[in-house]
């Protein structure tokens, strides 16, 4: 179980360790006020490692839905979302793994986008947000 973890949870501890690793320069030597562009440069590497491992138990779910959509035979469109983003590939690996269809994993290379097709589309795209106002009274507005 815990090399399943570190594995699911690979990319999250090269984004720490990357984090860590900039803040270990010694840019302090140069000059006193290079800390604060070390500790702006290396946060985000800190947040988005601390986001992806905090999100164990959604890969757990995932996992499980994964499993139990594939036990009976393989389905290839219910990995369609998985193969977006790296997090997603390895926890695909690990359950067709499971399952005794780590062939099955080329196939799949048809749904993973490349990075060109994410700082193209995904990365600057716009979005649309609806807000339903809830009426906490239950009584119609007069």
């Amino acid at each position: 179980m815990v090399l399943r973890y570190l594995y699911l949870n690979l990319y999250a501890i090269l984004l720490l360790v990357a984090g860590g690793g900039i803040l270990l320069l010694p840019l302090w030597l140069i000059h006193w006020a290079y800390i604060f562009l070390q500790i702006a440069v290396a946060y985000p590497f800190f947040k988005n490692g601390a986001r992806i491992l905090s999100a164990w138990d959604a890969k757990m779910r995932e996992y499980h839905i994964l499993m139990e959509r594939n036990k009976d035979g393989f389905n290839p469109e219910s990995f369609a979302k998985f193969m977006e983003a790296p997090c997603g590939r390895l926890l695909v690996k690990v359950v067709l793994n499971d399952l005794g269809y780590s062939d099955k994993y080329k196939s799949l290379k048809v749904y993973q986008k490349s990075f060109v097709h994410f700082l193209r589309h995904d990365m600057c795209q716009r979005t649309k947000t609806t807000v339903h106002i809830l009426n906490v009274n239950n009584n119609p507005k007069e």
